[in-house]
């Protein structure tokens, strides 16, 4: 851990300043949380694991020419970042339909979704990260059109890399959620993490609907087997 003062503690990471003001420390935590922080845990050793799959997903990123705001990894638990100014919204894509796409819609799951669906999200627990439509986002003012065509065209580029990345460590990418931040030059950058806190990711081994999950929904719906299933995410990502 740092002596540096904290800027800001999140659910699962907390953010340092530095002696040099345009980099910060994130320190990855093992706390869980699902259903907008109503459920609370603790998941052994995913603050590690979590790091090292956003780490090296960031660096794969970065040779595609996806710009991130990753430095490098100083630690197993901690990540030197470009400070951004983060965009207070949750870009999602989704492949397949699962999780509040089928609650609200009916679709069954693993659905195949063609084209990729991108939604946004308003980033805020106080309202419970409501989706919206692209005209309040607009009159909330969260980001200019130009700024969301750009999201929508990053998040697009981000999820053909990440799904044949995946593809190869024998994991479907199902859906996933990024978030960015414009940086000094008020460019954007892909910020925050890349793990199985933020994406869903299926087992392309397993057919069992509970046996095949990998990601924080086996926590959110007590499957059991949390920290093996992370586990396995990281040993098959830093393998590739």
């Amino acid at each position: 851990m740092t002596d540096h003062p904290k800027l800001y503690e999140g659910k699962a990471k907390i953010l340092y300043a530095t002696d040099d003001p345009a980099v910060l420390l994130t320190f990855f935590k093992d706390d869980a949380t699902a259903f907008n922080a109503q459920k609370k845990g603790s998941i052994q050793g995913k603050g590690m694991v979590n790091c090292a799959i956003a780490s090296h997903l960031f660096q794969v990123l970065a040779k595609q020419g996806i710009p991130t705001h990753f430095i490098d990894q100083p630690s197993p638990t901690e990540m030197r970042v470009k400070a951004v100014k983060i965009v207070p919204l949750e870009v999602v894509v989704r492949n397949l339909a699962a999780g509040s796409l089928c609650k609200q819609t009916g679709l069954a799951v693993g659905t195949p979704i063609q084209p990729p669906l991108v939604e946004f999200y308003y980033k805020n627990d106080d309202l419970g990260d409501p989706l919206l439509t692209r005209d309040r986002l607009f009159l909330m003012q969260l980001a200019t059109p130009a700024q969301v065509e750009q999201l929508t065209t990053m998040a697009l580029q981000i999820n053909t890399i990440l799904t044949q990345f995946f593809q190869a460590c024998g994991i479907t990418l199902v859906d996933f959620k990024l978030e960015f931040g414009l940086d000094a030059n008020q460019r954007l950058i892909l910020a925050d993490e890349i793990s199985p806190d933020t994406c869903r990711l299926w087992n392309q081994t397993e057919t069992d609907p509970a046996r095949r999950v990998m990601d924080k929904d086996r926590f959110r719906h007590d499957l059991g087997e949390v920290e093996s299933a992370y586990q396995q995410v990281m040993e098959r990502v830093l393998a590739h």
